[in-house]
């Protein structure tokens, strides 16, 4: 009976096995995982990032919305002083016009308080009269008014006249100007005394008659 070999199995073919087992197996799954990896890089989405500031260093954007807020805040601040300025403007202007017009008033009332002073004499009678006649629209002049009474009185305003047809008919001429009471009663100046022989009452009511029936008392030469 032939003899038949036995195949002895060292331990250094035990080893050399299992690398080639194992070098075939990681072959298999390089393989595997490389085509793995291109299909999911073929087919995954591209994804937009975003710039991120790193810390404590501001973007772009970031600059960019901070210079737009001082801006509108420079705007903001710049129309509330504007508002101020024009509100002060119109407060300043007001005051002024209150100061005027109560400075007015009071001007007003010291007038009406303080009335003029004339000298009581001829040439103070005259200048009453003028001042009364300018305010009532009378014509007539100092000189025209002087002149009359000169011929008419002497410049006496308690004179009478007892001798000529009015003093016969009960109603004698009287005081500066020679005037009769019915003429002084038609032709009296409001504001004066009603009385005949008063000097500015007498003067200003024959300068209004003049008027009335001459053009002023500055046409007269004579009685009239």
């Amino acid at each position: 009976m032939p003899r038949i070999s036995t195949l002895r199995i060292t331990r250094s073919h035990k080893i050399a096995t299992a690398v080639l087992v194992a070098a075939g197996s990681v072959s298999a799954i390089a393989a595997t995982g490389g085509t793995s990896e291109a299909q999911t890089t073929a087919t995954r989405p591209s994804i937009s990032v975003e710039p991120v500031a790193a810390a404590g260093i501001p973007t772009a954007k970031d600059a960019a919305a901070k210079k737009a807020a001082q801006e509108t805040a420079a705007k903001e601040a710049a129309a509330k002083k504007a508002v101020a300025a024009r509100k002060a403007t119109a407060e300043k202007d007001a005051a002024e016009a209150r100061s005027e017009k109560q400075a007015a008033n009071r001007s007003t009332e010291r007038k009406a308080v303080t009335p003029k002073k004339f000298a009581n004499n001829l040439d103070g009678w005259i200048r009453e009269s003028l001042d009364i006649m300018k305010k009532k629209n009378i014509p007539g002049s100092y000189e025209g008014l002087h002149r009359n009474i000169m011929r008419e009185s002497s410049g006496n305003p308690n004179a009478v006249n007892d001798w000529d047809i009015n003093a016969q008919n009960g109603i004698p001429s009287k005081g500066l100007l020679q005037v009769i009471q019915p003429t002084f009663d038609a032709y009296h100046v409001k504001g004066t005394p009603k009385k005949l022989t008063d000097p500015v009452a007498n003067i200003t009511a024959a300068a209004n008659y003049a008027a009335d029936r001459y053009g002023s008392i500055d046409n007269v030469d004579s009685a009239y």
